[in-house]
């Protein structure tokens, strides 16, 4: 993984003691709180609902155990003994105190982390696919790629004041984990007819209030080509992209608005003009980048440890068969670390977990890490023959929970436990239902189904592709659910279907039951998932029993 050169962490240090300056002219009333936000926003500081709030830096979703102790130890020693992975992934500590963020600052520094652009109208964190390096189904590792593009985009002169946010994600598989088709830039690694490497580039996705499925504005641009064309895009942008009203200054109306094939030709104009000036220089510093991803050394060793533990123990299998991924090594497994026992925040990881987690990397993962976009962690570099060790270490730590994909596995925003912005709740709703489902005993026979909760409009919570997406919303001072259907962030990306009035906060639980209810009574069999039976059947059963009388799926739940 890539490690700070020197002048990574000049630049990083300077940046600390600006802020550290900024902070103490805002303490001693030299400046006014609307004088502050956009410098604290800089440095990935908001104001929310009862406190500050600092999102850290963790790009592409990659850390080794060093860093990870060091977040243990912010947690501990600055905030309330936990935090929060998002579906940026990144990191949010929920309760810092104004005074103690430079300090915070300068311990992300001392392990190469920091917190610069993860808010404010700039680039943030280029996301990536969690499993990246490791999974069967990869072209090549694409976090060499987005490390280029965080280099590049990191303080860029033109790109500070962005008509709005700005979001980039890249998979180097076919099977889409990193949700590029709604990002504002989607790349997704491709081959040509001659085998030769380069992306497919989509624009304009994202969700919020308007939220569109991106457009391919490229179908394969070769690799070499890859910044001046992303700084084609972004700059394009920056030029046509609405400053009048925020929420219509996403690319993602910019393209709308003109046309992607007005917008196309203006990007391969400017992209024309651009090519030149980067004269390979990007290419020799991405080659120096690669060198720092170079796979693990991989051992060789018997895993009959595992296939005896796999054959006696069924709370080893069952966690096994749910939160085990096919590795590119045949000896070796990515493990997924659920953030998501029924009853607990979707998200949230103690202190002495991360601790857990951290060891566990640095004697059973080659010391790498990855925080998914789904807010869950991953061991992506676990021979087979540890895996009843770290099962062990898991289970004792409280993250052994087998429901990688299942109901329970929720996606949910912070909403208005902490969100100044949210207008409904998100945790509690996500609670109740992954402790329904776990009172029911129906996880498993369900099978794969991606529940995603927003606190608000603003779709933190990517509802809009989940299989079951559900929206926070506040109806004259009360709160009210909606419910959509069939969304998919994959390489078959959709945007769910509302499916009509919503919810009052103690139905929604049973509402999804009658949703979940409907799908066993009507799908062709156990193989067809919740997401076939949708594209299938259409929303009408589904319908009926959500407003219907539901009977069948009540007397299922009985």
């Amino acid at each position: 993984m890539y490690t700070y050169t020197e002048f990574d962490d000049a630049f990083v240090r300077n940046r600390v003691a600006q802020f550290r300056a900024q902070v103490e002219r805002r303490l001693d009333g030299s400046l006014t709180e609307d004088e502050f936000k956009p410098l604290r926003l800089m440095n990935g500081l908001y104001l929310q609902l009862h406190a500050y709030m600092l999102r850290v830096a963790i790009p592409y979703g990659t850390l080794n155990s060093r860093q990870m102790r060091q977040l243990a130890l912010i947690a501990d020693r600055w905030d309330k003994g936990y935090g929060h992975f998002t579906t940026r992934q990144n990191i949010q500590f929920n309760w810092p105190v104004l005074a103690d963020v430079p300090d915070m600052l300068d311990a992300l520094a001392d392990v190469g982390m920091h917190a610069i652009q993860t808010s404010g109208n700039t680039i943030r964190n280029v996301t990536a696919d969690h499993f990246a390096g490791a999974a069967a189904d990869e072209i090549a590792d694409p976090r060499p790629v987005a490390e280029l593009i965080r280099q590049w985009s990191t303080d860029h002169p033109e790109f500070q004041f962005l008509p709005r946010k700005f979001k980039i994600a890249v998979t180097g598989s076919p099977n889409d984990r990193a949700v590029t088709r709604a990002h504002d830039i989607g790349l997704r690694m491709v081959r040509d007819a001659s085998g030769a490497p380069g992306f497919e580039v989509i624009v304009g996705g994202g969700l919020g209030r308007t939220p569109m499925i991106g457009k391919v504005i490229r179908d394969f641009l070769p690799r070499a080509d890859l910044l001046p064309y992303l700084e084609a895009i972004v700059a394009t942008y920056n030029l046509l992209g609405r400053r009048d009203n925020k929420y219509k200054a996403r690319i993602k109306i910019t393209v709308h608005e003109n046309g992607l094939d007005a917008f196309r030709d203006a990007v391969e104009a400017r992209f024309a003009e651009l090519r030149p000036a980067f004269s390979g220089i990007d290419q020799e510093v991405l080659a120096g980048i690669e060198a720092q991803f170079a796979p693990p050394a991989f051992r060789q060793a018997d895993t009959a440890i595992f296939d005896a533990r796999y054959a006696t123990d069924p709370v080893f299998r069952s966690w096994a068969d749910t939160n085990l991924t096919a590795h590119r090594d045949a000896g070796h497994a990515i493990v997924t670390i659920s953030l998501k026992t029924p009853g607990q925040t979707p998200g949230d990881a103690t202190s002495d977990q991360m601790r857990v987690m951290a060891d566990l990397a640095e004697r059973f993962g080659h010391d790498e890490l990855r925080i998914s976009h789904e807010q869950n962690v991953i061991l992506p570099y676990v021979h087979r023959a540890d895996l009843p060790a770290v099962f062990d270490a898991l289970r004792a730590a409280g993250l052994a929970a087998a429901n990688m994909g299942l109901v329970s596995d929720i996606i949910a925003c912070p909403g208005m436990d902490y969100c100044a912005l949210a207008t409904a709740r998100s945790i509690p709703v996500a609670q109740a239902i992954a402790t329904r489902f776990e009172e029911l005993k129906l996880e498993h026979e369900i099978g794969p189904l991606k529940i995603k909760i927003s606190g608000c409009i603003n779709a933190c919570g990517h509802h809009h592709v989940g299989h079951i997406g559900i929206l926070g919303l506040d109806r004259a001072g009360v709160e009210n659910y909606q419910i959509t259907l069939g969304g998919d962030g994959t390489e078959d990306a959709a945007l769910g279907d509302r499916t009509g009035p919503g919810f009052a906060y103690d139905e929604i639980v049973p509402a999804i039951e009658r949703i979940v209810g409907a799908y066993l009574d009507h799908r062709d069999s156990p193989a067809e998932t919740f997401l076939m039976a949708y594209r299938r059947l259409g929303l009408g059963p589904f319908k009926a029993a959500l407003y219907g009388s539901g009977e069948g799926a009540r007397d299922r739940a009985a």
